[in-house]
Formats: structure tokens, C-alpha cells, sequence
């Protein structure tokens, strides 16, 4: 069983691989070569006036992450941009949905080398930035565990991830169905801590902003 699981997980990592193409990829070097990336201390003023409160162990989390405040540190690190700003601007909740109130998620940074059965409080799958300006703004992390891995829902910080669902079109495959869970450490949320959706998150009018319908439940 395991070396089955082992074996999911490696084909879904190769999968993402070759959906997040190198393409989109150099467009978001070149992009981010245009972003004047702000200097930890710029940023930690920037982020201290909209910072949630949070327990003890999420303040943990978010000092170890904190150094993904420089999206260019991100993708060394090996989180993919998806490029995309992802919002959903009628929410969701009807027939075969997910229930999610009107706001945006923002721009994914998705690690595929993360992706696994186990849960790591300091290494989420993912990380959202919202563009603000000229910058990417980091506002939250998400814990993300496709149904081929775990066909029970997973659990972090005593929470179980929401889902399944399908993949988040158009910048992660339909096919790929999971569970997920968005955790807003760096932004207030007025939709709750946890909640998928943020209404303070604005993605910009471009080409790269999908308006998007609610992401569509899977049976598990």
C-alpha cells in the first residue's frame, strides 16, 4: 500500500509538471523581473497594519514563512507561479459546489515537490500572493492533498481541509481533485481565518485574472 501511494504521488507530481509548463513559468520570471520587490523591513510595515491575529502555533508558522514575503525566494525555493489571479466574485454554494463566499484567492504558488500524504505545518503545497501595484503581496498558505494520496479528508492546526473538488481551472487541472485548506496569515479575512475566499483580495483587470464560477465537488 505504500509503495502504491508512493507511486500516486510521483505520477501527480509529474502531472503538474507538465501542466504548469515552462511556458507560463518564464512568463512569470519575466513578469517578476518588472515587480520591485519590496525589502523585508518595506514589506513587515506593510503587513503589521493587516495582519490577523493569530494562536500561538500559526504565529510559528508564519515567521518561518515569512522569508516567502519575496516572491523571487518562492520560486527558488521551488514553488511554481500559476500565474493567474484566481477570485470568485458570486461565491458559490449551489448544486455540486463548493460553499464559497464572494472574494478572491489571488495568485498560486504551487510546490509539486511538497505534495504528499503527510502535513507539515511549515511547508505548505502552496502560497497566494495578491498583486498590490507593482508588488506580490504574500496573504495566506494553503495545505493542499490530492484524493489519488489520501482518500480521507487530511487534517492540520486541528482542522480538517475542505473538499474534495475538482482541480482549480484553468491553472491547475480539472482531473486533479483534492482537498485543500487556505490559511490567511498574513491578511485579515472578514470571511474567517480559514475560509477559502477573501473579499479584501483584488485581483487586477488583465489577462491574467480569471473570474471564476465555485469549484466543483468530487465524491472522494
Amino acid at each position: 500500500m505504500a509503495s502504491s501511494v508512493s507511486l500516486h504521488a510521483e505520477a501527480l507530481v509529474s502531472q503538474i509538471h507538465r501542466r504548469i509548463s515552462m511556458q507560463p513559468f518564464k512568463q512569470v520570471v519575466v513578469a517578476l523581473a518588472g515587480i520591485v520587490v519590496a525589502t523585508p523591513a518595506a514589506n513587515s510595515q506593510v503587513l503589521q497594519r493587516g495582519q490577523p491575529t493569530l494562536p500561538a502555533n500559526l504565529i510559528a508558522t508564519r515567521a518561518a514563512l515569512d522569508k516567502y514575503q519575496d516572491p523571487i525566494a518562492a520560486v527558488r525555493d521551488g514553488y511554481f507561479s500559476t500565474l493567474g489571479c484566481i477570485d470568485y466574485p458570486k461565491g458559490g454554494g449551489g448544486m455540486g459546489q463548493m460553499a464559497y463566499k464572494p472574494g478572491g484567492m489571488g495568485v498560486h504558488f504551487l510546490s509539486p515537490a511538497l505534495i504528499g500524504p503527510k502535513l507539515d505545518s511549515l511547508k505548505p503545497q502552496v502560497l497566494i500572493y495578491e498583486p498590490v501595484g507593482d508588488r506580490l503581496r504574500l496573504v495566506a498558505a494553503e495545505w493542499f492533498v490530492p484524493t489519488a494520496v489520501s482518500k480521507q479528508a487530511p487534517m492540520i492546526f486541528g482542522t480538517r481541509l475542505e473538499g474534495p473538488m475538482e482541480g482549480h481551472a484553468p491553472v491547475l487541472p480539472v482531473e486533479l481533485h483534492h482537498w485543500d485548506l487556505h490559511v490567511w496569515l498574513w491578511k485579515d479575512n472578514p470571511n474567517g481565518l480559514m475560509d477559502p475566499t477573501n473579499p479584501t483580495v483584488k485581483c487586477p483587470n488583465s489577462s491574467y485574472t480569471f473570474h471564476e464560477a465555485a469549484t466543483r465537488m468530487v465524491e472522494p
